[in-house]
């Protein structure tokens, strides 16, 4: 005899077999049993973490990032146990009363806390993993990085006209294979979590620009995208990139493609008054592809054409004192890319680059906002020739195996870059000794 049973959700109806009493309960009451006590198993396995079990030496997570992952994951298992409590109660009935309708109650119930299992043990395991990084051979190199983020958020945060609250906890920094590296900002809904809320911002950094600090203008980068949105320029830098673009004559269609450009030029001009002028050749490591592939503009990517994206860093290191530099940049960028015009890139974007490049380095850089209490980007995230002169003393000095003194972490990217160009020691020496100073802070 067999019984057709119906989804009490609606589903797909199932057949179930039922032949005499004796033959059925001997299997079936077990089995429904077990599913109860299964999912009572998982809700406990996925716990909340402990605050030593990743280490307790520096490169460990710290408490307050452990602490935000453990309130989504406490969340998500508030949810879970009272799915686990309803397939113990419907597996329950079912045992009592087998009845089709409370068969496939009990079916159903455990399908659905399966399901809030998967989704809770996702999260679960992207945070194990994040911080079981902090136990391998890179927990010195991404404790590193963490503190270079960090100095960024300091002297933003402390330089500003008007306080502002700040973002805790810090940047956490973590490696994956692959060509670029990216961000996932603080407070918007990640898919990587199941679409819960990120509590902190995440920078991802492929392993071999870890492999080689003097590229690692991408950490800079990518705390500028954070600094953006945490110091509420997200919405004003677009504005006042279009206004300005717009008063100087420029079509409305060439002055929005500027404006979508708007994060990636933010977060590239921002690193490089973080880090300095040896942050424009880190740029250029990346951009600086194949002649077909750097004149190549897609519609509506967020990123700057690479040929272009390289002359607005070059025309804020003019703006900000080093005119020599900027000269010998451009020089070598329009030697390597003579012609622009063998791309796609539009030619009204071409014709009047020259002059939104300015525009657009003052918009976001030297234009004074309400947001930052009435000040420029410039006045709060200052660097001049003082700060070139610490980073190649800084330089110096450990490519000599010395302690390169109070310098501010930001600048040892450039610092690696300067001993590096200048062939100051082998590049291994100045990458152990790179990690070394930033791990013994």
């Amino acid at each position: 005899m067999s019984t057709l049973i119906a989804d009490p959700k609606g589903n797909r109806a199932f057949r179930v077999q039922f032949g005499a009493r004796s033959e059925v309960e001997p299997q079936l009451k077990p089995w429904l049993r077990v599913q109860a006590i299964n999912v009572g198993r998982h809700w406990q396995a996925l716990r909340p973490f402990e605050t030593t079990e990743f280490g307790t030496d520096a490169a460990s997570p710290t408490e307050a990032h452990i602490e935000a992952a453990n309130t989504l994951i406490r969340g998500l298992r508030t949810r879970l146990m009272t799915d686990t409590r309803k397939v113990r109660s419907d597996c329950r009935l079912a045992m009592n009363s087998p009845t089709p309708q409370n068969l496939a109650r009990a079916l159903a119930s455990k399908e659905h806390a399966h399901r809030m299992t998967l989704a809770t043990e996702k999260i679960w395991d992207f945070y194990f993993e994040l911080f079981g990084q902090r136990q391998s051979k890179f927990s010195d190199m991404l404790l590193g990085c963490d503190r270079i983020a960090l100095d960024c958020y300091q002297v933003a945060f402390t330089n500003l006209a008007e306080p502002k609250s700040v973002p805790a906890p810090p940047p956490f920094t973590y490696v994956r294979t692959g060509f670029s590296p990216a961000t996932y900002k603080r407070g918007i809904p990640l898919t990587k979590l199941g679409r819960q809320i990120n509590p902190f911002a995440l920078i991802q950094l492929p392993v071999h620009r870890m492999a080689n600090p003097w590229a690692l203008g991408a950490i800079l980068h990518e705390v500028s995208h954070n600094l953006q949105n945490d110091l509420d320029l997200e919405r004003i830098i677009p504005r006042q990139v279009g206004r300005d673009l717009l008063k100087a004559g420029i079509q409305r269609d060439v002055a929005m493609i500027w404006v979508n450009w708007n994060r990636e030029t933010f977060a590239d001009l921002c690193g490089l008054l973080l880090g300095g002028p040896e942050i424009v050749p880190s740029l250029m490591d990346v951009v600086g592809r194949s002649v077909r592939s750097t004149f190549v503009m897609v519609v509506g990517k967020p990123h700057p054409v690479p040929y272009l994206r390289t002359l607005l860093s070059i025309e804020l290191l003019r703006r900000m004192g080093f005119e020599e530099e900027a000269r010998r940049y451009k020089s070598a960028w329009l030697k390597l890319y003579p012609n622009p015009r063998a791309g796609s890139i539009p030619v009204q974007v071409l014709d009047t680059a020259e002059i939104a490049i300015p525009i657009v380095v003052q918009a976001m850089i030297y234009t004074r906002f309400a947001e930052l209490g009435g000040k420029s980007l410039s006045e709060i995230i200052r660097f001049d020739h003082t700060h070139q002169a610490m980073v190649e003393e800084a330089a110096v000095r450990f490519s000599k195996g010395m302690d390169p003194g109070v310098v501010p972490a930001r600048f040892l990217i450039g610092a690696t870059r300067f001993a590096l160009n200048r062939r100051l020691a082998s590049p291994e020496t100045i990458t152990q000794r790179f990690y070394a100073e930033l791990a013994r802070r």
